[in-house]
């Protein structure tokens, strides 16, 4: 018996939608983006994942030929600008630029107004940099051991300053502290350029600064000294600088970190695209050249890899803060 036409003219329209489906994946990562892209940066100006987002900012923006706009939204340790992403479109127009608190905020905030894990999706790895311990140069204070020892001799007397409880330099410092069996005063800040300050001003004993957002202030402001890094080898910026592990502690290897995420529900091909076009940009000379000056490096993963070293960050982080007993309501 023939089919009747009508069936046949039902699969034929049935495999031309199927067609269609197909064809439309790619169509969908290649024209991405159609329109301007938002960067939200939930950290101040001047902040690592700040000055990150805006070298990749001008990378992309000539790579997909499409306004890429940086916006800051800090506050609430990151949960304001990252709850904005979070309740963007899934659309890949609204992408989140973040520091390793990101990583620490779920073990330091008894409750999140998001899940990281759930609500947003680990795209890339962006960059890392050490941390830098810098003190006032009017410091009596010239060293590592100076500090521990100090500390042990006065503990909770000597103060750090960070850039927000639960902040990656927070943690970065309490840390060290454990490692080194000192007890010291945290004064919290809003930012690095505000912590930087207080410990120019020779009111905090130290600041474990990320590398990138020293600038020049080292060697042309004259009020900070460089007493080591955080990175398991010395870094070409600061090459008479020890490490801290070269100081006594070889327990304290830790590098801050820059990543990118899209909110959940954003479609595989556009995380595809943004992954290969992060890939690009982050590999390009211009891009490695700025990332060179700035004390950034590059670590491509891709964003399965992304995604299994985030989880494994904050585990770290919540054993780390639980010892230390950092909880905020």
């Amino acid at each position: 018996m023939n089919p009747h036409p009508f069936s046949r003219l039902s699969c034929r329209l049935v495999l031309a939608a199927v067609a269609l489906c197909f064809a439309a994946t790619p169509a969908l990562a290649q024209d991405y983006p159609a329109q301007p892209v938002k960067l939200v940066v939930p950290l101040t100006p001047g902040s690592g994942a700040d000055i990150v987002a805006r070298i990749l900012s001008r990378k992309l923006q000539q790579m997909w030929n499409q306004t890429v706009v940086v916006e800051n939204l800090p506050g609430a340790g990151g949960q304001i600008g990252t709850r904005r992403v979070v309740q963007a479109p899934a659309d890949g127009l609204t992408l989140l630029v973040q520091s390793a608190s990101h990583a620490a905020n779920p073990a330091i905030y008894k409750k999140l107004p998001y899940d990281p894990q759930m609500d947003l999706i680990d795209v890339a790895l962006l960059s890392t940099t050490p941390y830098v311990m810098v003190a006032a140069s009017a410091s009596p204070y010239k060293s590592v051991k100076d500090i521990a020892e100090a500390a042990k001799a006065k503990p909770g007397a000597l103060a750090f300053a960070s850039a927000g409880v639960g902040s990656s330099t927070h943690l970065t410092a309490e840390l060290f502290a454990q490692r080194a069996g000192i007890s010291m005063m945290h004064v919290p800040f809003k930012g690095s350029p505000d912590a930087i300050t207080d410990v120019a001003a020779n009111r905090s004993v130290f600041y474990m600064a990320p590398l990138s957002t020293l600038g020049g202030m080292l060697t042309e402001d004259g009020r900070l000294s460089a007493l080591a890094v955080t990175s398991a080898q010395r870094v070409a910026a600061l090459p008479n600088v020890p490490t801290v592990a070269e100081s006594g502690y070889p327990d304290v290897n830790i590098e801050l970190w820059i990543g990118l995420w899209a909110p959940a529900g954003t479609k595989p091909a556009i995380i595809d695209k943004l992954s290969a076009d992060l890939t690009t940009a982050l590999q390009s000379p211009d891009v490695q050249a700025q990332f060179a000056k700035s004390g950034n490096s590059t670590r491509i993963l891709k964003p399965e890899q992304f995604k299994a070293f985030v989880a494994g960050e904050i585990k770290t982080n919540k054993q780390l803060a639980q010892k230390a007993g950092i909880q905020v309501d």
